[in-house]
């Protein structure tokens, strides 16, 4: 356990997942007086179950950004079609 000037602080290293090394808990300030094992476990615990972060969107926005305008004008041709069909302009 480590403690801050303000914040007492959870260490876990090695938390079981590839992408960290350490994780950092910081305990709010009304559960400080609980143990330093109990901290401790509960603190491994969330560590090992929340697991790897989110992949990126980076490649979806592309995609959507390349067929935007194709939509928009496939719609305007729709409904073009159908203005001139219905009043045969």
């Amino acid at each position: 356990m480590i403690k801050g000037v303000n914040h007492q602080v959870v260490e876990v290293n090695k938390p079981g997942c590839e992408y960290f090394e350490k994780v950092l808990f910081f305990v709010k300030p009304e559960y400080a007086s609980v143990s330093n094992m109990k901290l401790s476990e509960k603190a491994n615990s969330i560590a090992i179950n929340t697991g790897s972060p989110p992949r990126t969107r980076k490649g979806k926005k592309r995609v959507y950004s390349v067929f935007s305008p194709v939509i928009w004008a496939l719609m305007g041709a729709v409904t073009s079609a159908v203005i001139i069909k219905c009043f045969g302009l």
